[in-house]
């Protein structure tokens, strides 16, 4: 019996560390609400890397859409198309666009660690959007098309809220 009660003790003890050590590992550097907005690249021709007439106008719009919710960093894959997409809000915000793979685990933890509590922009493809807005707690269709702009406010609990938008020409 004491052996049974001494194995129990020990089983408690471990779990406690475990728990309190998790728990330290899992908390963010900031509390609150992280917005993670989602668009995909500007217009382009059926398979052409570069934007068209009309995705050059939808990139310099996305500057005036988003103008007023204080990105502080803009993150996109390294395609010609996503990128000529950002430039022009990363030339009026005055920082870098950062390049990172489109997986939805990479594109959540990067923006979740590096970015917890601020408003970033993911300016993605049709296919890694399909994937990232659910993985984030989205629901319905992903913001696929040309325009669709999605602000996602992340809490530290909870379901996130979606606030769903167009910009840009018709």
């Amino acid at each position: 019996m004491k052996f049974i009660s001494r194995l129990l003790k020990s089983c408690i003890t471990v779990s406690f560390i475990v728990l309190v050590a998790g728990c330290a590992i899992v908390n963010h550097s900031k509390p609150g609400t992280t917005t993670i907005i989602l668009t995909r690249h500007a217009d382009r021709d059926p398979m052409a890397t570069e934007l068209n007439d009309q995705g050059r106008l939808r990139a310099q719009a996305l500057v005036e859409a988003v103008a007023e919710l204080n990105i502080t960093a803009i993150y996109s894959p390294d395609l010609k198309r996503n990128l000529d997409t950002a430039r022009p809000l990363a030339e009026h915000l005055g920082i870098e666009v950062q390049i990172i793979g489109s997986s939805k685990h990479e594109v959540s933890r990067t923006i979740l660690t590096k970015h917890a509590g601020e408003v970033v922009i993911w300016i993605g493809t049709g296919g890694n959007l399909t994937e990232i807005y659910p993985f984030l707690g989205g629901e319905g269709a992903p913001p696929t098309g040309y325009g669709d702009l999605f602000i996602m406010k992340l809490k530290d609990s909870g379901s996130p809220e979606v606030i769903k938008k167009r910009y840009g020409p018709s």
